[in-house]
């Protein structure tokens, strides 16, 4: 009987996580579906050189994606203590806009709201700007671009702009579906 309820939780707990990473069937999601899946990658910029790993799934019935992302930089010459750096992500599609928002909650406190500003028409490039960030003087500004390479290959630009200035890269990176 044990084994048997077992093998039932099993089989359900199977069930549940394959409808989370299924994307819904809803044709908005399409710019941001290839991202579902883990990822293996490396980042270049202010942090040093690190290698990093990504995981996105939908969740919560196809309305969000989440993304969960971990990076690495070992001690070097720009970093000289090194870091690990972790942040969990969530795309939501706000109706009312006919836009993605991006949430980001990031190990050191900071909090990030992005509203997509830019989607090219093959779908291979979308951008995101902050509109808001939390714990952080006012005025900073973020932008994330994605770049996709191909189905299984994307670059990301985090740029990052002080009040009153221009955004400049603060890293770059560029990841790989893992098989």
């Amino acid at each position: 009987m044990h084994k048997a309820f077992l093998l039932v939780l099993l089989g359900f707990s199977l069930l549940l996580q394959t409808q989370t990473q299924t994307p819904p069937s809803d044709t908005r999601w399409e710019p941001l579906s290839r991202f579902v899946g883990s990822w293996k990658g490396t980042s270049q910029g202010q942090p040093g050189h690190g290698e990093g790993q990504r995981d996105y799934q939908f969740i919560l019935r196809g309305n969000f994606l989440q993304l969960k992302n971990s990076t690495v930089y070992p001690p070097q010459e720009k970093n000289k203590k090194g870091e690990s750096h972790e942040d969990v992500g969530l795309f939501s599609y706000d109706a009312r806009r006919k836009r993605f928002v991006l949430r980001q909650f990031h190990v050191e406190g900071f909090v990030n709201q992005y509203v997509e500003e830019e989607r090219s028409p093959d779908l291979k490039k979308i951008v995101f700007v902050s509109e808001g960030i939390e714990n952080i003087p006012e005025g900073w500004r973020a932008k994330e671009t994605y770049t996709f390479l191909s189905n299984s290959e994307y670059a990301e630009v985090f740029e990052l702009a002080p009040p009153n200035k221009d955004f400049a890269v603060y890293s770059e990176s560029h990841w790989k579906k893992s098989k």
